[in-house]
């Protein structure tokens, strides 16, 4: 049995992104909000991720509105979202992981922190984007993850970044090869250039054939009408932007569209698995 059918209940897990809203002093954070409605908004994403048509299998935290995103980030987003997952923990039914947006120190922390089985981010690489440059440490990260005692946490890595460019132009699937090779990643995780925009399919299909076991999921882009496509090529699915009410990026979760979508994944486990 793989670790992905031990943790998630399936060899291709559906993991459900809960985006939470923006923390205090983030651009996007109103002069009227409060802490108490980014911790209701989370609870509302969160019992509508796990309950339509018998939820998703796995629920990705994330800072997702601390828009743009910071490298380290500021104290404030660990606390905040310590706070939000704390509050929540009892309700929580699925296996549930960790990611704070450009930072994997604090990702690696706050993992340890909640109890998470998983995190999810852009570990190695040089990148160039609207932020200006970022310079990864998979070195430190990998230490720090051994120092703390967490040698059970799956890592799951952007072998792209959403939104930038590696420093130097670099085919994927040497990227994949080399990550493999000195990192030993859980996941290669496939974006397209930004929340709800679809991967790369072909990426998707030389990654996977090259990566000799590693799993590869679609990172973005996976919809009710194409999941099961999606499904046949990979190893599973990040999923948030297709959640949302009218499928827009900045609304609540819809269950009603978790149902949709949850019943087709159910219908290719039926005819695959």
């Amino acid at each position: 049995m793989s670790w992905r059918k031990e943790m998630f209940g399936s060899e291709k897990p559906i993991i459900a992104m809960l985006h939470l809203r923006a923390f205090p002093g983030d651009p996007l954070y109103k002069r009227t909000d409060t802490m108490k409605q980014v911790v209701e908004h989370a609870r509302h994403d969160l019992h509508a991720l796990q309950e339509g048509a018998g939820g998703v299998d796995g629920i990705l935290f994330s800072n997702e509105f601390s828009l743009p995103y910071q490298c380290p980030v500021d104290p404030i987003a660990p606390a905040a979202m310590g706070r939000i997952i704390g509050e929540l923990m009892s309700e929580i039914t699925k296996p549930y992981g960790v990611d704070l947006e450009s930072d994997p120190m604090a990702a690696i922390d706050l993992a340890a922190a909640v109890d998470a089985k998983f995190i999810r981010g852009t570990f190695t690489g040089a990148y160039a984007g609207d932020g200006g440059l970022n310079n990864t440490d998979i070195a430190t990260t990998l230490r720090r993850k051994r120092e703390l005692g967490l040698d059970d946490l799956r890592m799951l890595y952007f072998l792209n970044n959403e939104s930038d460019e590696y420093l130097v132009e670099r085919d994927v699937v040497d990227v994949a090869k080399s990550m493999i090779f000195c990192c030993k990643p859980d996941v290669l995780c496939i974006s397209g250039a930004y929340a709800g925009q679809q991967a790369n399919t072909d990426w998707i299909t030389r990654v996977r054939t090259a990566a000799n076991g590693t799993p590869v999921f679609c990172n973005t882009g996976c919809r009710a009408d194409n999941i099961k496509e999606k499904l046949a090529i990979s190893d599973g699915a990040c999923v948030g932007t297709a959640f949302k009410v009218d499928g827009k990026f900045e609304n609540l979760v819809d269950v009603n569209r978790v149902a949709e979508f949850m019943t087709q994944v159910q219908e290719y486990r039926k005819e695959n698995e």
